[in-house]
């Protein structure tokens, strides 16, 4: 009996399970080989009798731990057929932890002491024979691993069938060793396989031998390592003495610190002596040693790119691997490490090989399966299936789902019909699922096992934990994965002599998946835990430190997305044991999550995760909606793609509707992966850039684009494409009618390829672009291609520019139905349709074309179709190939540009090229400059092509028939810039240049040459020949000032110059034309305008001629001479000189020499320092010289003089702002402006005055005869300032106006009369007065009897200073009005204002009161007149008043006894009860002089109302009457009615905003019956119907004195008009009407405008908001009346389009013209405009809102200088561009127009803000910003 078995006392049960494995040995073998990987199972030790071999493996089973025995026990129970009465007792007495106790510590023991003391001393051999004899050992111990053929139950499935090696493609772009990836995109090189020994045949023997496999997870990496140990082991890599093998997810258990020897020995294989020799002899032969590195993405360990101090030294596995892939450790070695791809380690070496491991293609697929299946009825029935299921075949593409796939269906063949695998396994999760429930043949699904299995897969992942030992994993479960594959076993050698067996899932998808089953049917699961797993990979990321774990769950989200599929529930219901509801809500769940991740923004590597997701839900819904959530553009990036992904891509995109964007840049795609597009009508741009795309992969692109029905963009850059791949693609493109744009970039495609490429341009009928830049092309080649551009009718464009090579193409619009056709009747229609419109752009770049080449080119231009712009820039054509262009531009119909910039062009070369052009009509620019090798062309556009243009315009080719017949229609600008030109070289120049100024206005630029005084002089004497130039440009000729002060002659000697512009400093010199703005200094801010703004109506002004001399020393000499220069200049004449400093002798001489000017219309020194003596000489001026009417001095830097012509005659105006003048300076300059007797303004704002200056200038006025204004504004005035303007007034009688605020604004500024007047006006804002002013402000005004009225705003003055002041204010006779602002009169309250009234001085004849406005005013009368206190005392009885109230009445009955006005406004006459309507009542009882009352837009109660309607009834002689904006209720406003009877003095009532129904109206109407002196009545907004507007027109009949009757706002509609038509004409004084907005139609329009042509005396009419239609408001227009002043008509409704007034009879007082929104465009506008000039009298014109353009703009433009009083324009909200501004510019700098407003019409900001700089008064803002006239002006 065995010993183990006496030991445990179960003799009997261990003899039963002796003789029951020896019936079955080979499954013994292939648990030991599982459970004890490195057992030699062949080994001549062991016993040949077959029990005692048994016991042995048993025994070496049991020394391995109770853990290991109790796995292999529930094995031997689950997977034999293990009798009941045995199986009992095996269980209970092996395969529990308490059944079996450790009694084998001599075993253990004296296995130890066998290991310790293996072999004999070795030190007498050689080392070479130790290091053979362990590299023999090292080759056994692989074959023993791999040699048997024995199908353990750790190893594949089938491992042991032929090898079938996935796709290997090498990247050629280097890795970036700081990022850890690959730089730049991942070229991988197409077409070349990689084969497994070629993987280490890469390098030369100098450097590290590294190479890196990439592959996604399932892909084969760690099958394709052990596969090259199986090879090495059997002697095929016979290059390699020694192999190690070393998996990451091994090293990471290993925490202590190694070197190299330990690495490979202790944890390898140890030699069995003297490893030192052993690791020598691997050093000396470190070129035939390869180390392989599996799982690299698996390392825990951090890594360092830098070399450690020791290299030999101990240290992390991971710095080893460093060592070894740099070099440092064992030099010349080869290593090969696989990983995911993703971001790599820093350590790896830039140089290393990368390869990519691709998967399966299909003729591989195909290959494995029939290496799987092992009969022929099998493989056949698998490949249809494949064939028939394209999902699967696409997921077959994964070696590992392949893998999967053939289980599957070797399960489902034998039972199910042919086809049925797409029902069965449609998703990868499916797959799955069937693969478990083949574990379970006999039916019984094994759910406990399973999911205990799941929940140690989930629990892994989530430590990042893909190793375990036997003590991690409960026995059944290891015995239940044992059995099944599910997981597999490998030895971990943890040190020298110590080993343990390692266990992990087979696969890290088959973990996945388990722990994803795990999620979703376990009840410890949750909803909320379940969704904390559907998450995004976006990429792999590096880790590191020692608390870093693995995150390997790739697919994790991807099997709960697919276990979340409806074909999932039945499985999952019975894996939980739980009904079908409560799997929906898990799943349900995970939908919900992936809805909201569907939604969300993601990067390209999460894209592709969420669309395998929802894939595997197979829910259309959630299809759907991911789909349409795809960004229009979907870019994928540098990261690997696999056929799957593509497939999954194109199943999400036929659930999406709206068209795609693919862009594929960087990725490592396989050949095949085109095939998974086939069919995908989504995608309208496809676009590769990679050079891993080869031959093969665009023969498969080119199957799968005709598939593509909605393709309009394909791209294909950065590729390995040859002519056989382009052949292929060729091919396809006619199949593809609908694609607009090709790119085949950087493809680095020879001639004839690229020629054939463009062969297919014909039949692309909607092709817009062609690019095939980057590739390599010859001159002739491209020469070929110009006459393709120049013969295919669809060519637009052909650009080559050293690598860019680029066709633009115009399709013509076809219909679908004609795309549908054949090619070749395209290709005739095309020829058909193409007409002599068709431009061509050829731009010929650094193509190194040489005078031959152009030559050929001008050849093939000749005969080809217009061509808008032609750059050969960059060549090689010198001066003969530029001249050869230059006398071809007649002949080439070139519409825009030539340019042939760069091309060796020199001296004698550009009198050539002026020769050979002169004859060229269409020539508008010609820019040469030899120093910047710039030689360009500029063309107008020919007759031909401008027709179309002139059909548009046909508004300014009818301007241009009013041109002067001597003005040429066409410029031509001639720049000659930088070319080194002399004075020797102007004459030849001139002879060329002379046949081209009778072509057109010359614009002739010589800048930046040679010229010097000589060539100037020379020049002057040669400008005669070339006729009338428009500009001339001479900066940068090195002139001295002598010469430049020389040209000034040129005013006298050449008509055409009107301005010479002069920079000296910066040598810029301009002589320029009568037309020509100053932008010719820069180009284009403003669009190229034709002859019109050459009309003769803008030419009514004499334009001045202008020297502008800048940057030049102003000495007394050179001042002199240029005056002495320019006495013959004709006139009018502008002068601008700026220099840094101007001295007083330079100012005095140009003073002085200003008489001998007589034609000088304007002096300006601009930034310019003068001396603080300047003023003086400046206001001495007038004596010196009469002429001037007006100086300006500002911050002794500007200054501006203007002179009067000798038809003006009177007003000077002085100025010197900001000249730092002070009070001892007023003396002498008043005296100097005394002397000028016609002096109207004069400004000495922003100086420093100070009060005592201001008192000085004050007291100088008296004599100062100044006749206008004077500003003395910001000069640190105070309040004594403001008083002493106060007492000064009595001493000014020809002050007619004066203003003081000493706010933030500080003005101060006075207005004067020409003579004596009465009436004097003056405002004091924000002057702060303190009590003590008070009376000295009352003195004041006191003495300045003829200061008529004071304004005091916000002055400080509270209620009981107003009372002083008002009660010192003393005045012989006349009247005083004083308007006070302060913030405390809207709380004072009415009692308390009229209170402060009561205590005046004199008597009160107006009081005005705004609580809201924060004012009072009241009006004086002096003297006073003292009232009957025996009156007073009898009206005073009546008044039923407290004492307090009594005594408030009597005192404003004795002041207010002549009250004529008593105005209320914004006030509420409720806060106090009604004790201020009572006050008023009682008040108003004695106002028998009252003529005027106003209560408007205040509270006031009923009770009130008729308190104030009672005493309104005692004022007899009431004339004006207001209680608008006050609301009132019934009673009340029968009350007010009441108050209306008997008033038949009235004239002016006004009861807006009221409500007036009948019983008021009735009131109302009887009162009016009665008031035959009425003159205005106001009743907008009072809801008057139709038959209240009958009544009211009867009560009119009696009122004939009626002026103004405003009804607006109401609803008298056509029945109403018609009742107020009958009675209109009898109204004779009526001048204005008001009906807006009263609901009249045309019928009721006609009406009115019968009655309206009767009334002969209107002046304003306003008709705005009615529906009046077209005609009429053309009869209304008709029959307007001669005396009208306004006219407002604004409606959307009233379309005037059709005809416009027509003021036939003009309307000689019409000032304003309201045509806002009433749809008038330009041919309107023609007929509109005309009508202007018969309404001379206009002020306002409303336009805005219209269809007005440019045609209307051009004829508002030409009549605005003939409408002399017209003040503003609003053409808002219109359809005028920048054209239109212009001209609207051109006609408002000849008029007296303030703005014209042009917000929201077509004009670019940029011009917007050009216009307005040249002309402040174009408003182009939101904001009416409408500038005020300058005080000068």
């Amino acid at each position: 009996m065995d010993p183990i078995g006496l030991q445990l006392g179960t003799r009997n049960l261990w003899s039963w399970l002796v003789r029951l494995l020896s019936k079955d040995p080979e499954w013994l073998n292939s648990k030991m080989k599982f459970f004890l990987p490195n057992t030699d199972l062949d080994s001549r030790n062991e016993t040949s009798d077959p029990e005692q071999r048994i016991i042995l493996q048993l025994r070496k089973l049991h020394v391995q731990g109770l853990a290991t025995w109790q796995s292999f026990i529930h094995c031997v129970c689950m997977e034999l057929e293990v009798p009941l009465d045995l199986e009992v007792p095996l269980l209970s007495t092996w395969g529990c932890d308490d059944g079996l106790t450790s009694q084998l510590g001599a075993e253990e023991k004296s296995q130890r002491e066998s290991q310790l003391h293996r072999g004999e001393d070795w030190s007498c051999r050689g080392r070479k024979e130790l290091a053979k004899k362990y590299l023999q050992l090292l080759r056994t111990s692989a074959l023993q691993r791999y040699g048997s053929r024995i199908p353990g139950s750790g190893q594949p499935h089938a491992f042991h069938q032929a090898y079938v090696p996935p796709i290997l493609r090498r990247a050629t772009a280097p890795l970036d060793t700081r990022g850890g990836a690959i730089m730049g995109n991942p070229r991988v090189e197409d077409g070349t396989d990689v084969s497994i020994s070629d993987l280490f045949n890469t390098r030369t023997n100098k450097g590290p031998r590294v190479t890196i496999l990439l592959g996604k997870a399932g892909m084969g990496k760690t099958t394709l390592a052990h596969r090259l140990c199986q090879k090495w082991a059997e002697g095929q890599l016979d290059c390699f003495q020694a192999l190690f093998l070393f998996e990451f997810r091994q090293l990471n258990l290993i925490t202590r610190f190694l070197t190299l020897p330990q690495l490979l020995f202790d944890l390898y294989l140890s030699p069995e002596s003297d490893p030192d020799a052993v690791f020598q002899y691997l050093e000396d032969n470190a070129d035939q040693v390869l180390l392989i590195f599996d799982g690299l993405d698996e390392a825990l360990q951090p890594c360092s790119s830098t070399d450690p101090e020791d290299p030999d030294g101990p240290g992390p596995v991971l710095a080893l691997f460093s060592g070894l892939c740099h070099g440092t450790l064992l030099p010349g070695c080869w290593v090969l490490a696989t990983s995911r791809p993703g971001k790599l380690p820093a350590c790896l070496p830039s140089e290393a090989a990368v390869v990519h491991m691709l998967g399966f293609d299909g003729p591989r697929v195909e290959e494995y399966v029939n290496c799987f299946f092992s009969t022929q009825s099998s493989r056949e029935g698998a490949l249809g299936e494949l064939q028939t299921n394209g999902r699967l075949r696409s997921l077959c593409a994964v070696p590992a789902l392949c893998q999967v796939a053939c289980l599957c269906l070797h399960h489902l063949l034998p039972d199910h019909a042919p086809g049925q695998s797409a029902a069965l396994l449609p998703t990868m999760t499916q797959l799955y699922m069937q693969m478990v429930l083949a574990l379970s043949p006999r039916g019984h699904l094994p759910t406990t096992s399973l999911l205990g299995l799941g929940e140690v897969a989930l629990k892994s992942l989530e430590t990042g934990k893909v190793t375990f030992y036997a003590r991690d994993i409960p026995p059944p479960l290891m015995a239940f994965g044992a059995t099944h594959s599910l997981l597999t076993s490998f030895c971990i050698c943890t040190g020298p002599g110590h080993q343990q067996t390692g266990y992990a899932f087979t696969h890290f998808n088959l973990q996945e998946f388990l722990a994803a089953l795990h999620l979703m049917a376990s009840p410890k699961v949750d909803e909320d835990l379940l969704t904390q797993h559907v998450t995004l990979n976006s990429r792999w990321v590096l880790r590191t430190g020692p608390k870093a774990k693995l995150d390997l769950s790739d697919h994790l989200p991807t099997f709960l997305a697919g276990l979340a599929s409806c074909t999932c529930r039945p499985f999952l219901s019975h894996m939980a044991q739980r009904g079908e509801d409560w799997v929906g809500t898990k799943q349900a769940a995970v939908v919900q999550a992936l809805k909201k991740l569907a939604t969300r923004k993601l990067t390209g590597p999460k894209v592709v995760e969420l669309l395998h997701c929802v894939n595997e839900t197979q829910e259309p819904e959630l299809a759907s909606l991911t789909a349409q959530s795809l960004p229009y553009q979907l870019p994928f990036h540098n990261f690997s793609l696999t056929y799957t992904d593509l497939a999954v891509l194109t199943n999400i995109l036929e659930h999406r509707e709206a068209p795609i964007h693919l862009d594929f840049e960087g990725c490592t795609l396989e050949p095949h992966c085109p095939e998974a597009l086939v069919g995908c009508e989504q995608i309208e741009n496809l676009s590769f850039k990679s050079r891993k795309c080869g031959d093969a992969f665009a023969e498969v692109l080119s199957r799968s684009l005709p598939t593509m029905g909605r393709l309009q963009m394909l791209g294909l850059a950065g590729s390995k494409i040859t002519a056989r791949g382009i052949s292929h693609l060729v091919k396809a493109l006619p199949l593809c009618p609908q694609l607009e744009e090709v790119s085949f970039q950087d493809n680095q495609l020879n001639d004839q390829v690229v020629l054939n490429i463009v062969e297919v341009l014909p039949h692309l009928p909607r092709l817009r672009k062609l690019d095939l830049s980057g590739n390599n092309i010859c001159v002739s080649t491209l020469l070929c291609l110009t006459k393709v551009a120049v013969t295919c009718p669809t060519i637009s464009m052909l650009q080559a520019r050293e690598a860019d090579l680029i066709f633009l193409l115009s399709p013509p619009k076809e219909t679908t139905a004609e795309l549908q056709r054949a090619p070749d009747l395209q290709e005739s229609d095309g020829q058909r349709k193409e007409a002599q419109s068709r431009s061509l752009t050829l731009r010929l770049q650094k193509c190194q074309l040489q005078v031959h080449d152009a030559e050929t080119l001008i050849a093939l231009l000749r005969e080809g179709p217009h061509l808008e712009e032609v750059d050969l820039s960059g060549n090689q054509l010198e001066d003969e190939g530029c001249r050869l262009m230059a006398e071809a531009v007649s002949q080439l119909h070139i519409t825009r540009k030539l340019d042939l910039s760069d091309n060796g062009l020199s001296v004698a070369g550009v009198h050539c090229v002026l020769r050979a052009v002169h004859a060229c009509w269409t020539l508008t620019d010609l820019h040469i400059s030899l120093l910047h090798k710039t030689v360009v062309f500029m063309f107008a556009q020919d007759p031909e092509q401008q027709e179309g243009s002139q059909n548009r315009a046909a508004f300014l080719d009818s301007l241009m028939l009013q041109m002067p017949s001597e003005l040429p229609l066409s410029s031509r600008r001639m720049r000659l810039t930088h070319c080194g030109l002399q004075a020797k070289h102007l004459e030849q120049l001139c002879k060329a240049l002379g046949g081209s100024c009778h072509l057109g206005h010359l614009h002739l630029d010589f800048s930046g040459n040679a010229l010097g005084d000589e060539g100037a002089a020379r020049l002057a004497q040669l400008l005669p020949g070339l006729g009338a130039l428009q500009s001339l440009n001479l900066s940068e000729n090195g002139l001295s000032l002598d010469a430049v002060l020389g040209l000034a002659r040129c005013f006298s000697t050449l008509q055409w110059v009107f301005h010479l512009d002069i920079s000296f400093e910066r040598q810029r010199i301009l002589l320029r034309g009568e037309k020509t703005g100053r932008g010719i200094w820069t180009t284009g801010s403003l669009p190229d305008l034709p002859a019109a703004a050459e009309l003769s109506g803008f030419r009514w002004r004499c334009t001045p001629r202008s020297l502008c001399l800048t940057e030049c020393p102003l000495e007394p000499l050179t001042l002199t001479r240029l005056c002495a220069t320019l006495e013959v200049c004709p006139g009018p004449l502008e002068i601008q000189l700026s220099c840094e400093v101007l001295s007083d002798k330079s100012l005095e001489t140009l003073l002085h020499c200003l008489p001998q000017l007589p034609q000088l219309s304007l002096l300006q020194l601009s930034q310019t320092a003068l001396s603080p003596r300047s003023p003086f000489l400046l206001a001495d001026i007038f004596s010196l010289c009469p002429r001037v009417k007006k100086v300006d001095l500002r911050s002794l830097h500007h200054s501006t003089l203007h002179f009067r012509s000798n038809e003006e005659q009177e007003g000077v105006c002085c100025g010197f702002t900001g000249c730092s003048l002070s009070q001892e300076h007023v003396e002498s300059l008043c005296w100097l402006l005394s002397k000028c007797e016609d002096l109207s303004q004069v400004d000495l704002s922003v100086n420093l005055l100070g009060d005592g200056g201001i008192r000085s200038v004050l007291e100088c006025l008296p004599r100062v005869p100044i006749s206008g204004s004077l500003d003395l504004s910001h000069n640190n005035a105070s309040q004594e300032s403001a008083l002493c303007l106060v007492e000064t007034l009595s001493s000014c009688p020809r002050v007619q106006e004066a203003s003081v605020n000493l706010g933030s604004k500080q003005s101060f500024q006075i207005h004067f009369s020409k003579e004596d007047q009465a009436g004097k006006t003056l405002r004091l804002s924000e002057c702060s007065f303190r009590p003590e002013h008070v009376s000295r402000l009352a003195a004041g005004l006191s003495q300045s009897l003829q200061l008529m009225e004071l304004m005091l705003t916000q002055c400080c003055l509270g209620q009981e200073q107003l009372t002083t002041l008002l009660s010192l204010v003393q005045r012989p006779a006349g009247l005083f009005s004083l308007r006070v602002q302060e913030p405390w009169v809207d709380q004072a309250g009415v009692l308390s204002l009229l209170e402060v009234c009561a205590q005046a001085s004199g008597n009160v004849t107006e009081i005005s009161i705004s609580e809201t406005q924060q004012q009072l005013h009241v009006q004086l009368e002096f003297p006073r007149q003292e009232e009957n206190p025996e009156a007073v005392a009898l009206r005073l009885a009546h008044c039923d008043l407290g004492t307090h109230h009594s005594l408030l009445v009597r005192q404003l009955m004795e002041t207010c006894a002549r009250l004529q006005q008593l105005s209320l406004s914004q006030v509420n006459l409720c806060e106090d009860g009604d004790s201020s309507s009572l006050l008023l009542r009682s008040l108003l009882l004695s106002l028998s002089e009252l003529k005027k009352f106003r209560l408007t837009s205040s509270r006031v109660s009923t009770e009130g109302l008729a308190h104030l309607a009672s005493g309104l009834g005692h004022c007899h002689h009431l004339e004006e009457l207001e209680w608008s904006n006050t609301e009132f209720d019934e009673e009340g406003t029968k009350a007010l009615m009441r108050a209306l009877e008997e008033k038949w003095m009235l004239k002016r009532l006004d009861l807006s905003h009221l409500l007036l129904n009948g019983s008021t109206l009735d009131l109302l109407t009887r009162g009016l019956s009665h008031m035959t002196l009425l003159q205005s009545l106001r009743l907008n907004r009072n809801s008057i119907g139709d038959v209240d507007c009958c009544h009211l027109s009867e009560a009119l009949r009696a009122a004939t004195s009626l002026e103004e009757l405003d009804l607006s706002y109401n609803q008298i509609g056509d029945a109403g008009v018609g009742y107020l038509a009958t009675i209109l004409p009898r109204l004779p004084e009526l001048r204005k009407i008001d009906l807006s907005a009263n609901s009249i139609s045309p019928a009721g329009g006609v009406k009115l405008a019968e009655s309206l042509a009767l009334c002969r005396c209107l002046e304003e009419l306003m008709l705005g908001c009615n529906d009046l239609g077209d005609h009429t408001a053309l009869e209304l227009a008709q029959e307007l009346p001669q005396h009208l002043r306004v006219l407002r008509c604004p409606a959307p409704e009233n379309n005037l389009a059709e005809g416009v007034p027509r003021f036939c009879k003009g309307l000689p007082l019409l000032r304003r013209i309201d045509l806002v929104s009433c749809k008038i465009d330009n041919q309107t506008a023609k007929l509109l405009t005309s009508s202007f000039t018969l309404c001379p009298a206009l002020e306002v014109i409303l336009l805005s809102w219209n269809l007005l353009g440019d045609e209307a703009a051009a004829e508002l433009a030409q009549v605005l200088p003939r409408m002399g009083r017209l003040k503003r324009v609003d053409l808002e909200k219109n359809q005028i561009t920048a054209r239109g501004a212009w001209l609207l510019a051109e006609g408002l700098a000849q008029s007296s127009v303030q703005v014209i407003r042009l917000w929201n019409n077509n004009i670019p900001c940029n011009v917007a803000q050009s216009l307005q700089s040249q002309e402040p008064r174009l408003d182009f803002a939101f904001f009416d910003n409408q500038p005020q006239a300058h005080w000068g002006t």
